[in-house]
C-alpha cells in the first residue's frame, strides 16, 4: 500500500544502477516542490505533472492531456495537507507511479487511474465522482486497485481476498500493472521503515508481486523490485555483487569491441539493426556467478539486436551463425514459440577469436517494448469500436473478454472458481507462481491439433485435464512423440502429445495420479473426484503399482463367499479368480479372508507360512472380476482400439496399465469386471480381433 511509503533518500545505495528509466533525486524534489504550488491556470498543465506528459507524448505523440491534467488537480487538491512518512507531499506518490508507467508507455487511461488510483481510499473522493469526472474505465481500474490495496500480503493473508484481488487482475490487467508501480516506488523508499517491516514488505515482494510482474512481462519493473529486495533481504551477498560489478567497471569490458564488430557484420550484410550493449542486474549477475564461478568481462552483459521485422530477426541469426562461432547449446527461439508472458526474442550466444563468449538477444522493435513493458505495452486491452463507449459491467467480478491475457492468467482464473476451499486456492496459488518457466507441448488428438502451456515438470496428467477438462477423469494411456507412454511421464518443451480417453464415462482417476499432477486445475479436479468417491479413493494391488491406472466404477470381487461368518472377502490382485475358478481361502491381517485361484503360487507361500485355511466358494451371481494381458505390437490408436473392443463386450475397465515398448512390442494388463464370467472366451477372442495384437492371456 501506499501508505507504506518513506524516505526516497534512503536505501539510494541500493537501487540498482540500471534504471534506465528511473529518475533521479533531485526529480523527486522538483516533483514536491512544483506539488507544493498548487495548481496553475486552467490553460497549461502544472508544472508537477510536466514530466509525465513529457514521458507519456514520447509513446503517445497524439494522446490528450487535458485529462491528466483534470486528474492530476483533483488528485493534489484531494491528497492536499497530506504527507508521507518522508516529508513530502503526498501527491508526489500518484505522481511518481503515474510517471513509471508512462515511460514503460501506458496509454492515457491507466495514467488517468493511476494518478487517482489512492484518491478513494485515502480521501473523500469517491468511486461515484470518479466515475462522473473520467468515465467508467478509469472508475473501474481505480475500483480495482482500492481493493489490491486493502489487501494483505502476508503469512496471515486472507485466501478469499486474494481470490478476489486474481479476479480483478483478470478482469483488468492494468489495475496489476499499477499495483507493481505502486509497489516499485515505495520499494524506492523504504528506508525509514523498521528493518524487520522492511524484511517484510521485501518478502512479499519476492514471494508474490515479482512473480506477477513476470508473468504480466514488464520485465522493467520485475528486475529493478529483483534488485531492491536482493539488497534487503541477501545484503552480504547484494554487497560481493557489487563489489564484482564495480571491479570491472575498472577494468577493459570487451562487449563495446564485439558489439562494433556485429554492427560490421550486419551493415555489410545489408541488414538495418541497432546493435546496444545491456548490463546485466545484479541479480541476474549473482545469479551466473553462482552457476559460472569466476566471471568473465563479457559475463557482465549482454548484446541486444533491434530490427525492423521478424523476418530480419532470422536475418541476423544467420550473419552471426556465419561470421562467428555459434554456442549451439544457448540458440533459444522464443518468436516460434513466444513464452508464456508474451516474451519474444531469439536467444543466441558466440564466442569470438578472442575467446569471449557473448550472449545475444535479437528481437523488433515491437518486441523490445513488450519485452520491457508486458501488458503495459498494449494500450487498451478492452477498447471497443470508436461508435461506442464501453460500459462498466454492472458486477465489478464480472468477466471481461481480454485478448492480451497470458495463459498462466486465464489458466489461474479456470481453477480459482473451482477450488473446493480458499486455503486449497491459496497454496495452489504460490505454488504456480514459484514455478520460474513453462513448457509448450503439442497436442494431437486425431480431429484437432493444437498447443498446450504447462508448468516446467509437468506429466500426460496435466496435459490431459488441460485439454479435456474433467472428460480427463477418463484417461487410460498417452502417447508421447509416438510412443506409449505412462501418465506419470513428465513432459518436455516441444514434446507431442496424443492422450487416449476411455469410452467408459464412469471411470474415474487413480490415487497415485495426485503424486504426478503439477498444475491446480487438475490437483483440484482429481482430489474433488476422489471426495466423491471415497470408496475409490484407494486403487486395486494392482492398479497401484502401475505406471498408470485408471480405477473403474465397481471393484470388489463380491461373488466369492467365504465360511467364516461376517469376514470380509478379497479377490487377490495376483491371480484375480473367476467363477468356476477352484479357489482357496486364506485368513490374513484384519479377520479378511484373501482368496486365490488353486494354482497360484502365492498358495503354497501361504501354506508355508502358516496361514489359516478358510473354505470359500462362488454365490449363484455371474458377475466376476478377471486380468488379462494383450500382447500387441505398437501402432497408432491402438489402445484406443482395445478399450473400445472391451467396451462393446458389455465389460468394465477396473483399471489398466501400458508398460514402455520394447522393440515396437506393448503389453497391455486389464482388470475388468464381467456380467458373466462365461463371457470370458469371447471377450479374449474380441481383443484378439484388434489389429497389432497378436496374444491375449489371463494373468
Amino acid at each position: 500500500m501506499s501508505a507504506e511509503a518513506t524516505n526516497p533518500e534512503a536505501h539510494s545505495e541500493t537501487r540498482p544502477e540500471l534504471r534506465r528509466r528511473g529518475r533521479t533525486r533531485l526529480d523527486l524534489r522538483r516533483l514536491g516542490r512544483a506539488a507544493l504550488l498548487g495548481p496553475t491556470s486552467r490553460d497549461r498543465l502544472p508544472d508537477a505533472i510536466g514530466h509525465v506528459a513529457e514521458a507519456h507524448r514520447a509513446h503517445h505523440p497524439d494522446a490528450d492531456l487535458s485529462v491528466l491534467r483534470r486528474a492530476y488537480l483533483l488528485a493534489e487538491t484531494s491528497h492536499r495537507g497530506q504527507m508521507r512518512k518522508s516529508g513530502e507531499p503526498y501527491i508526489t506518490h500518484p505522481l511518481a507511479v503515474t510517471l513509471i508507467l508512462a515511460e514503460l508507455g501506458a496509454e492515457t487511461t491507466t495514467l488517468t487511474a493511476s494518478l487517482l488510483h489512492d484518491t478513494v481510499e485515502d480521501t473523500e473522493v469517491t468511486l461515484d465522482q470518479v466515475g462522473a469526472e473520467f468515465g467508467d474505465e478509469v472508475r473501474f481500474i481505480v475500483d480495482g486497485v482500492t481493493k489490491v490495496e486493502k489487501i494483505d500480503y502476508g503469512a496471515a493473508a486472507e485466501p478469499e481476498t486474494f481470490r478476489k484481488m486474481l479476479v480483478a487482475t483478470g478482469n483488468d490487467v492494468r489495475v496489476m500493472s499499477i499495483k507493481l508501480a505502486d509497489r516499485l516506488h515505495n520499494m524506492r523508499t523504504l528506508g525509514v521503515m523498521r528493518p524487520e517491516k522492511q524484511a517484510r514488505i521485501a518478502k512479499v515482494t519476492r514471494d508474490v508481486l515479482i512473480p506477477l510482474a513476470e508473468r504480466l512481462g514488464v520485465q522493467a519493473l520485475k528486475t529493478e523490485l529483483e534488485d531492491l529486495v536482493f539488497a534487503i533481504l541477501h545484503p552480504e551477498e547484494y554487497e560481493r555483487t557489487r563489489a564484482l560489478i564495480a571491479a570491472h567497471a575498472g577494468e577493459r569490458d570487451p562487449l563495446p569491441a564485439i558489439a562494433d564488430s556485429v554492427r560490421t557484420v550486419l551493415r555489410e550484410a545489408g541488414i538495418t539493426a541497432e546493435v546496444q550493449v545491456r548490463p546485466r542486474h545484479f541479480v541476474s549477475v549473482h545469479r551466473i556467478s553462482r552457476k559460472r564461478g569466476e566471471l568473465r568481462g563479457s559475463d557482465f552483459g549482454r548484446i541486444l539486436v533491434l530490427v525492423g521485422e521478424n523476418a530480419d530477426c532470422y536475418g541476423v541469426l544467420g550473419e552471426l551463425h556465419t561470421c562467428f562461432t555459434p554456442v549451439v547449446s544457448e540458440f533459444k527461439d522464443f518468436i516460434a514459440v513466444p513464452k508464456f508472458n508474451l516474451y519474444q526474442s531469439l536467444h543466441t550466444a558466440v564466442a569470438t577469436p578472442e575467446g569471449y563468449v557473448a550472449e545475444v538477444i535479437v528481437r523488433t522493435r515491437q518486441m523490445h517494448r513488450v519485452a520491457e513493458a508486458g501488458v503495459v505495452a498494449l494500450g487498451n486491452p478492452y477498447a471497443t469500436a470508436p461508435t461506442a463507449a464501453p460500459e462498466a459491467p454492472a458486477d465489478p467480478y464480472e468477466e471481461r473478454v481480454d485478448p492480451t491475457r497470458p495463459g498462466w492468467l486465464s489458466r489461474l482464473l479456470d481453477w480459482q472458481q473451482s477450488a473446493p476451499d480458499p486455503d486449497t486456492f491459496w497454496s495452489v496459488l504460490r505454488a504456480e507462481l514459484a514455478q520460474d518457466r513453462e513448457i509448450t507441448v503439442f497436442r494431437e488428438d486425431g480431429s484437432a491439433s493444437g498447443t498446450i502451456s504447462l508448468p516446467a515438470g509437468a506429466s500426460c496428467i496435466d496435459a490431459a485435464y488441460a485439454q479435456h477438462g474433467e472428460a480427463a477423469h477418463g484417461c487410460i494411456g498417452a502417447r508421447v512423440n509416438g510412443r506409449l507412454t505412462s501418465l506419470s511421464s513428465p513432459l518436455s518443451d516441444g514434446d507431442t502429445v496424443q492422450l487416449l480417453l476411455a469410452q467408459d464415462a464412469s471411470s474415474g482417476p487413480a490415487a497415485e495420479w495426485l503424486d504426478h499432477a503439477r498444475t491446480p486445475a487438475a490437483r483440484i479436479a482429481i482430489s474433488r473426484w476422489l471426495d466423491a468417491h471415497p470408496d475409490r479413493a484407494t486403487a486395486p494391488t494392482t492398479a497401484a503399482r502401475a505406471p498408470l491406472s485408471v480405477v473403474g466404477a465397481r471393484g470388489g470381487g463380491g461373488n466369492a463367499v467365504a465360511d467364516l461368518p461376517d469376514a470380509t472377502v478379497r479377490l487377490a490382485g495376483c491371480c484375480t479368480p473367476v467363477p468356476p475358478d477352484a479357489v482357496a481361502g486364506f485368513l490374513v491381517r484384519g479377520g479378511a479372508v484373501t482368496v486365490h485361484r488353486v494354482h497360484c503360487s502365492a498358495v503354497a507361500r501361504m501354506r508355508a507360512v502358516g496361514r489359516t485355511s478358510v473354505a470359500v466358494h462362488w454365490r449363484a451371481t455371474a458377475d466376476c472380476r478377471v486380468t488379462l494381458f494383450a500382447e500387441s505390437f505398437g501402432r497408432p490408436h491402438l489402445l484406443a482400439d482395445l478399450t473400445e473392443a472391451i467396451a462393446r463386450e458389455g465389460v468394465e475397465v477396473v483399471s489398466a496399465t501400458v508398460e514402455p515398448p520394447v522393440e515396437q512390442r506393448v503389453r497391455h494388463t486389464y482388470t475388468l469386471l464381467l456380467p458373466d464370467a462365461a463371457g470370458l472366451p469371447a471377450l479374449m477372442r474380441a481383443m484378439r480381433d484388434v489389429p497389432g495384437v497378436y496374444d491375449v492371456s489371463r494373468a
